[in-house]
């Protein structure tokens, strides 16, 4: 294979060149999610019944408390390749990306796996491929022709107000090749990040970035931020901020 070879110097300033499309691509994707969090809301008015591992669960219940939801409809069931032994070969690569779902709930937000294969057939697969920490329920009736995912996977955001349940948006087809990182998550939810730099309407819970961030087993609700870890993030956020200013000097 030929490439052009360069020197450092060269290297870094071609990088530089490329960095100026990459921020404004960053810029961007954070003004598309700004206009995600202002989409109108649709009202879920049906009831939803799911299985679970401990029997039957309402798309209420997916909630477990929290304020927001995410359902990613993976296939996996009688007449998808791969069954039984697998799910959808697509559907399983998306679930190997699935971060550690705790910073995700952190932010007030589940994220839920959803098919119609049977409970046994969800726990072997779980178990088989190391997917125990992935919530996973058992479709039972529209949902998933109610919400566009009855042929294709897709995430549904959903968000809550007391009982009330709103459908917030929708990621599918080639948009599901992004998801997996808490950030990709949150960026498609109605709140966002939920911290201060982000474009969101008035009155929605922000807080200072980073500020948030714990190690996945030290998660404590409504603890104040590491003391420690807060004096560590200005000091990056100073230096950063230091770094930008001298290169536009």
């Amino acid at each position: 294979m030929q490439h052009q070879i360069v020197s450092r110097a060269e290297w870094e300033a071609a990088r530089e060149q490329l960095l100026v499309k990459e921020k404004a691509q960053t810029r961007a994707r954070d003004a598309l999610a700004a206009e995600r969090r202002r989409m109108p809301w649709m009202a879920v008015e049906k009831t939803y019944t799911f299985g679970g591992p401990n029997g039957k669960v309402s798309l209420l219940d997916l909630f477990d408390g929290r304020r927001q939801l995410i359902v990613y409809r993976a296939f996996f069931e009688p007449g998808v390749h791969g069954w039984p032994e697998h799910a959808c070969i697509g559907c399983s690569l998306g679930a190997d990306q699935v971060s550690n779902l705790v910073h995700l709930n952190a932010r007030d937000t589940t994220l839920v796996y959803a098919s119609r294969a049977p409970q046994a057939d969800i726990a072997r697969l779980k178990a088989r491929m190391g997917w125990e920490k992935i919530p996973w329920v058992t479709i039972t009736d529209s949902f998933d022709a109610d919400f566009g995912v009855d042929e294709w996977h897709g995430h549904n955001a959903f968000i809550r107000d007391g009982e009330r349940i709103f459908r917030t948006y929708l990621i599918n087809t080639r948009g599901d090749e992004a998801m997996g990182t808490v950030w990709s998550y949150l960026d498609m939810t109605a709140l966002g990040r939920q911290e201060e730099w982000e474009d969101s309407p008035q009155g929605y819970p922000q807080e200072r970035p980073y500020k948030w961030w714990n190690w996945n087993d030290s998660y404590v609700p409504g603890a104040a931020p590491d003391p420690k870890w807060v004096a560590v993030s200005d000091a990056g956020e100073e230096a950063f901020r230091n770094k930008d200013s001298g290169a536009k000097t």
